[in-house]
C-alpha cells in the first residue's frame, strides 16, 4: 500500500474528505463510505464469478467477515483492503476511491444529497441502516427507482416544502390523525394554568398566560406599517419574546396564535417557524413541531370531551338540519376550519370513522378555478385528491357549491350538506362543507369539506345516516376523468375516458388483426 493511499484513508476517516479524479466528495459521513467500499466490493466479487464462500477461500476472510463488509456494516483495515485488492486483481488505490462505476453512480448520488438524511424514516418505525439494506441488496433497482421519484418530483415543481407536507400527511394518516400526547398535554396544561375547559376558550385568558409566565410582549401595530407583511397572522422575535400580531385579526384567529405560541414553550420545542401563515420550512423538525403546536391549540380550544358530546347529540337525530351543526361551530371559539380540523381528530378516535377525507379550497369572486390547496386522506381509497394537474374539479362537489354561494352573497359563513356518489368507485360520503371571506384578500374565499364515508359503521353511529333530508348527487373527480352522461355542470369533454376508449379499440383491431393473419 502506498503512502498516499494510507493518507486519502486517514483523510476519509478523519475530515470525510477525499481528492480523487479531480473530484471533491464533502462531508461524506462514515457509514455512507462502508457502503460505498462494500458495494463496489460486492460488484467486484459478483463480477468475477465469485460467491461469498469462494472469495472467503481466496483471501482467507472469514465468510461472515466478507458479508459485513458488503453490506456496509464494517470498513476493512488497510492490510485487509491490500488482501482484497491482490486477489481480486484490483488496484488498491481504485477499491478505496469513492468515484463509481455507471451502474453504481446513482447511489453514490443518492448517499452525497442526503436525500435518506431528509427523509423521516423514524416517524415510520424505519431506520436508516434498513432502507440502506435495502439499497445495497439491490442498488441498480431501487437507486433507479429512487431517481425516477426525483425525477418526477423535479418535473412537477415538487418543492422540498412539499416533500417535508406530503411526509406529514401520511404520518398523520398513519396515525388516524390522533396523538394521545398532545390530547394529554392539553389536559395537564389545563390543570397547571387552571384553564376551564367547558367554557369558551378567548385571547385574554392566553394573552395573559403568554406575558406573565413566557414573558412575551405582544405588539399589535407593528405588523401594520408594513405592506409586504399583509398575507401574515403573525411574526414572532425570539430574541426578545416579541408576538407581532396582525390588527385586522378576529379574536378566534388571535386565540389559535396564542394557543400555539404556548404550545412550542408548554412543549419546548425551540426549532419552530417564526410567522403565521409560514413562509418556508428549514428541516422536517420545523414542520413536525408547527403540526403538533397546531393539534394542541385545536385541542385547547376545541377540547375532546366537550366536541364528543355536541358530536353524539348532532348523531342522535333522526333527521339533519343545519343549524344543528352550525350550533356546534358556534360552541367554540374558533373558526370553521379549526372546528372540521378537529372533527379529523375526534371521529377516527372516539367514534370509529376512519375513512375521512379533508379539504380546503380557494376561490375568487367571479372566477372560473377552484385550487385544492390542503388535504388529508386518512384511508387512502377516498377521492377527491389534488393530483389532477390542470383539470376541472367536479363542479357537482358540495365544497365547490359553497364557495359560488358565498361570492353572491354578503354572509359571513356558508354551510351546505351532500351526500356525494362516485360511481366509478362505488363509495358515497356524506360531506359537510363550510365557506368564508379570506380575510387576507378582497373577493376570495375559502371553503372547507370534511367527507365520511357512509359504510356500515356510519350507519350504525348516525341516526339521520339515511335521511331524506340531505340531497344526494352522483359526482366525478375531474370532469376530465368523469363518466357521467349529461352533465349540467360539465367544464369540458371527458378527454382522459375517451383517450383510454381510443386506445382500447385501436388495441382491439390490432388483436383482431393479429389472429386473423396468423392463421
Amino acid at each position: 500500500m502506498t503512502k498516499t493511499s494510507e493518507r486519502s484513508l486517514n483523510i476519509i476517516f478523519r475530515y470525510k474528505i477525499i481528492f480523487a479524479d479531480n473530484v471533491i466528495f464533502v462531508l461524506m459521513e462514515q457509514d455512507y463510505i462502508k457502503i460505498i467500499f462494500g458495494l463496489k466490493l460486492k460488484q467486484i466479487r459478483t463480477d468475477k464469478a465469485l460467491s461469498l464462500f469462494g472469495l472467503s477461500k481466496l483471501s482467507g476472510l472469514s465468510k461472515s467477515y466478507l458479508n459485513e463488509i458488503e453490506k456496509g456494516k464494517k470498513y476493512p483495515k488497510p492490510d485487509k483492503i491490500a488482501l482484497l485488492s491482490e486477489h481480486l486483481e484490483v488496484p488498491y488505490d481504485e477499491m478505496v476511491s469513492l468515484k463509481l462505476d455507471k451502474n453504481l453512480a446513482p447511489i453514490g448520488e443518492i448517499l452525497q444529497s442526503k436525500i435518506l438524511k431528509e427523509i423521516p424514516l423514524d416517524l415510520f418505525g424505519i431506520q436508516e441502516s434498513t432502507m440502506i439494506d435495502i439499497i445495497s441488496n439491490a442498488p441498480s433497482k431501487v437507486t433507479a427507482f429512487i431517481s425516477t421519484i426525483i425525477e418526477i418530483a423535479k418535473n412537477y415543481n415538487f418543492s422540498k416544502e412539499s416533500f417535508y407536507l406530503a411526509s406529514l400527511r401520511s404520518f398523520q394518516e398513519a396515525n388516524n390523525n390522533y396523538f394521545d400526547h398532545l390530547e394529554e398535554a392539553v389536559i395537564a396544561f389545563s390543570k397547571t394554568y387552571q384553564v376551564d375547559l367547558t367554557q369558551p376558550l378567548h385571547s385574554k385568558e392566553l394573552e395573559e398566560i403568554l406575558i406573565e409566565e413566557y414573558g412575551y410582549t405582544i405588539n399589535k401595530t407593528e405588523l401594520e406599517s408594513h405592506t409586504e407583511l399583509e398575507n401574515l397572522r403573525s411574526v414572532f422575535v425570539p430574541k426578545t419574546k416579541t408576538l407581532l400580531l396582525a390588527k385586522h385579526i378576529d379574536d378566534a384567529q388571535k386565540t389559535f396564535i396564542y394557543a400555539k405560541e404556548i404550545a412550542y414553550n408548554y412543549l419546548e420545542m425551540s426549532d419552530r417557524l417564526y410567522t403565521f401563515s409560514w413562509i418556508k420550512f428549514e428541516n422536517f423538525d420545523q414542520v413536525l413541531n408547527n403540526f403538533y403546536a397546531s393539534y394542541f391549540a385545536g385541542a385547547l380550544i376545541i377540547p375532546r370531551a366537550q366536541l364528543v358530546a355536541d358530536l353524539k347529540s348532532l348523531f342522535s337525530k333522526k333527521s339533519f338540519k343545519a343549524k344543528y351543526f352550525e350550533r356546534i361551530i358556534n360552541n367554540y371559539n374558533a373558526s370553521p376550519e379549526s372546528i372540521y380540523q378537529r372533527l379529523t381528530n375526534i371521529l377516527p378516535k372516539d367514534f370509529n370513522l376512519k375513512s375521512l377525507f379533508f379539504l380546503r379550497f380557494s376561490h375568487q369572486k367571479n372566477s372560473l378555478d377552484f385550487k385544492l390547496n390542503k388535504e388529508l386522506h386518512l384511508s387512502k381509497q377516498q377521492s377527491p385528491h389534488a393530483n389532477e394537474t390542470n383539470e376541472h374539479y367536479c363542479r357537482r362537489w358540495v365544497s365547490l357549491k359553497v364557495l359560488k354561494d358565498i361570492s353572491n352573497s354578503n354572509n359571513a359563513h356558508e354551510f351546505d350538506i351532500q351526500v356525494s356518489h362516485y360511481p366509478n368507485e362505488e363509495k358515497t360520503y356524506l360531506v359537510l362543507s363550510s365557506a368564508t371571506p379570506d380575510p387576507f384578500i378582497a373577493d376570495n374565499y375559502r371553503s372547507i369539506s370534511l367527507g365520511i364515508q357512509i359504510n356500515n359503521q356510519f350507519k350504525r353511529k348516525v341516526a339521520f345516516a339515511q335521511s331524506k333530508s340531505i340531497s344526494s348527487n352522483e359526482v366525478g373527480v375531474t370532469c376530465e376523468r368523469c363518466a357521467i352522461q349529461n352533465c349540467e355542470v360539465r367544464q369540458v369533454k371527458p378527454t382522459a375516458i375517451l383517450s383510454k376508449l381510443k386506445d382500447e379499440k385501436i388495441a382491439a383491431v390490432v388483436n383482431e388483426l393479429q389472429e386473423k393473419l396468423s392463421k
